[in-house]
């Protein structure tokens, strides 16, 4: 059990790669500024490695036993002193869970193998011990608020006086999305909302009246919203193989956008899929001999081609020759990674939509090909529900150019995600149909049917409840933030969808009963809502997105990327419904390349503003809760350092020889520490802060000259996904004069 948190403490997450890595410079740099205020700044590990490990506390030592902070830190959501800062973290796929058992087992941790197709109880168990850790596995459990995402003003400051240039669009541009026009979640959808409380109880019906009990649960509530679609994969399929010859005849790349990651039982099928049609007769022509090698398209090419090679020399030439004629015959992919020749179909987790399309829109509209270079690119999004939002920003820009990141507006949001709502809070009521049936939700206590959906085989039934207290904190939120910011707000919500037919009537409901005067509150159809929300970014105009989560996720991405360069750099404020606070940093889609480049030359470019922002928020919100007025100075003096470092440009450099991030939590240091010193003025807290101040603007040079000193080397981690925490941590504090001022207990 968890000591119960003061409401003076903030739990800082370590999550993985390269946010993991910034950590272990700038966490000390914050328990420096935080020692001697009564404020307690906490570790929670909620690292895939960390994550495995406590799934599995009777397979290890007492001294291997770690704790499971994500059940603490959900526990702790649901209490009003909850203050958690949340840095990105690896939303596992398969291969990347497997990567990290192996990577563990050979460190001596003796943890089970994954099974991929279990074959007793035993095995059953441990699959769903580690199906728990896969995809977005953190989020559902800690996000029990609703968000209210936005760019800082310090940020969209920097970035209109330092724009980054973005691709120019060609009015005859060939690129442009394709998406599926029958047979997909949004044709298919249906929605109902409860009347009373009762358990939900999943059902296969199979055509000869067999029943199978799919899932008991989850609780529902009075005036909870219950969904349920279904992905005709036989449509799906036709739909793949009409976009594969669509861009072999245009000329032009195939790119698969979806999710594997947040949507981690429908995707990856969806992603399967389109490996398997694009290999189509390669898969068909060695399906025996792909089966006894235990190859699954929903893994990826990466597996495939890494399986063959257990294949005698003979048969996998022969096997290689297919699979070459095959891609000849087909567009070419758009490439991952074109160097490493990883692409868009290698590796599931590699395709992540929010991520890929912004990037795509910011280069012209183009993707980089096999070549090494950008090419005009057809995007595929299968299902509809998403697909034409992003439809209509690629015809925006074919129709009136790239964005201009100096005059552009913005789009905050306020998202609806608390109490894993919607689609993100639907894996566990996510099935592959096991043959030709229904589906059905009925209510365990009266029997009552509430919904019910046709599927053949392999298709996809998703369904997701949305409860009504969620819906009403976030009309208010929004109400909230338009007022705050007199900024306009606008739903996106498509009544032809059944979802947001259900969610339309509680917004109407909710909205009623708000003083709505002097506001400009309106709802419209996601396209509807893009196209408005583009013209006024177009003249320079902020517009509030309001919107559910799949959206509030995509949004926030899409145009940070493009206005300031990543998403990264957002600040995201989650009031929790309990009363506390969480605090999330943006998106970790490059901490990857990141942590490549650390490992090949010490040199970690990830960029900790968001991580600044948010915790200068962490502290607001504890000044202001608890009357905490250090606290309170400490986040005001923490902004006035934050507008230093970005007047400054002391965001991490891109190449050797300037500063990375631990040069930039120096300088947030310096800048703090200065900003307290002329704040807190003839105090015990202001002669502490004069004091380290002056030490470390007297040590500039030497602190400046001992990190980049270490740079072009090599650096060994002792591990990706679980590194040598003592071997690493010297490695991101690489000057023993900083280290002496910020660990001085005196200061």
């Amino acid at each position: 059990m968890m000591e119960k948190p003061s409401e003076s403490t903030i739990f800082w997450t370590w999550t993985d790669e390269a946010p993991a890595l910034a950590t272990l410079s700038l966490f000390p740099i914050i328990r420096a500024f935080t020692r001697q205020t009564g404020i307690r700044v906490e570790l929670a590990d909620i690292s895939l490695a960390g994550r495995i490990l406590a799934n599995f506390p009777e397979w290890l030592t007492e001294a291997q036993r770690v704790p499971d902070w994500l059940t603490r830190l959900g526990d702790l959501t649901l209490k009003p002193e909850a203050n958690i800062i949340k840095l990105p973290n690896i939303s596992a796929s398969v291969p990347q869970l497997v990567d990290a058992v192996r990577e563990l087992q050979a460190q001596g941790y003796a943890i089970p193998d994954y099974p991929e197709a279990p074959e007793d109880d035993g095995e059953r168990d441990i699959r769903a011990r580690y199906d728990i850790v896969l995809g977005s596995a953190v989020n559902p459990v800690i996000r029990e608020g609703n968000s209210d995402r936005r760019l800082p003003p310090a940020v969209k400051a920097y970035a209109r006086k330092h724009p980054r240039k973005l691709g120019a669009w060609s009015p005859d541009s060939p690129t442009h999305v394709s998406h599926m026009s029958r047979g997909d979640f949004y044709e298919s959808e249906r929605a109902v909302t409860v009347e009373r409380v009762g358990a939900a109880l999943y059902e296969f019906v199979a055509d000869d009246g067999a029943v199978t009990v799919l899932k008991k649960g989850p609780e529902l509530g009075e005036g909870d919203i219950l969904d349920a679609a279904v992905l005709n994969v036989r449509r799906l399929r036709a739909f793949y193989r009409e976009e594969i010859a669509d861009a072999r005849e245009r000329g032009i790349l195939f790119s698969l956008h979806v999710k594997a990651t947040m949507m981690k039982v429908s995707d990856p099928v969806i992603f399967g899929h389109a490996v398997s049609t694009f290999l189509e007769p390669v898969f068909a022509k060695h399906a025996d001999l792909f089966a006894r090698l235990g190859i699954n398209p929903d893994n990826g090419l990466g597996e495939l081609y890494a399986r063959i090679e257990s294949l005698g020399p003979e048969a996998r030439a022969g096997l290689e020759s297919d699979i070459r004629k095959t891609l000849e015959e087909r567009p070419e992919l758009a490439m991952v990674d074109s160097e490493r020749g990883i692409t868009n179909l290698h590796v599931p987790n590699n395709v992540i939509i929010d991520a890929s399309i912004p990037a795509m829109i910011r280069d012209s509209g183009k993707m980089w090909g096999p070549d090494g270079r950008l090419h005009d690119t057809k995007a595929v999004i299968p299902d509809r529900c998403y697909a034409t939002i992003y439809k209509a920003i690629v015809e925006d820009c074919v129709k009136n150019g790239a964005f201009d990141p100096a005059t552009m507006g913005s789009v905050p949001n306020i998202g609806l995600m608390a109490q894993q709502a919607e689609e993100y809070g639907s894996h566990d009521k996510t099935f592959i149909a096991p043959g030709p049936g229904v589906i059905r939700v009925r209510c365990a206590d009266t029997g009552e049917t509430l919904i019910s959906r046709t599927v053949e085989p392999g298709d996809i039934f998703r369904s997701c409840r949305t409860t009504d207290a969620s819906v009403r904190d976030w009309v208010l939120l929004a109400v909230r933030r338009a007022r705050r910011s007199d900024t306009p707000a606008v739903f996106w919500l498509d009544p032809a969808r059944g979802h947001d037919a259900e969610v339309l009537r509680k917004v109407e409901r909710d909205l009623a009963g708000c003083d709505l005067r002097g506001l400009d509150i309106r709802v419209m159809t996601p396209v509807a809502a893009m196209e408005f929300s583009l013209g006024r970014v177009r003249r320079g105009l902020d517009t509030i997105s309001v919107t559910g989560n799949v959206l509030r996720d995509y949004l926030t991405d899409l145009f940070p990327i493009l206005e300031v360069g990543t998403s990264g750099k957002m600040l995201s404020i989650v009031p929790l419904l309990a009363g506390g606070g969480m605090f999330e940093t943006g998106a970790g889609g490059s901490a990857p390349k990141h942590v490549r480049q650390f490992i090949k030359e010490n040199y970690l470019r990830w960029d900790s503003l968001g991580e600044f922002s948010n915790l200068a928020a962490s502290l607001q919100h504890m000044g202001t809760a608890f009357r905490n007025a250090t606290a309170s100075l400490l986040s005001e003096t923490l902004e006035d350092a934050i507008g230093a470092f970005l007047e400054n440009d002391r965001s991490p450099a891109r190449k050797l020889g300037g500063i990375d991030c631990r040069g930039s939590h120096f300088y947030l240091a310096l800048y703090w520490a200065r900003a307290l010193a002329d704040r807190a003025g003839d105090t015990p807290l202001g002669a502490r802060f004069t004091l380290l101040a002056r030490r470390l603007a007297e040590n500039e040079e030497k602190i400046h000259a001992e990190l980049i000193a270490v740079q072009g080397r090599p650096v060994d981690m002792g591990g990706y996904y679980h590194p040598d925490l003592a071997r690493t941590s010297a490695a991101m504090r690489p000057s023993p004069v900083l280290n002496a001022v910020i660990d001085d207990p005196g200061i």
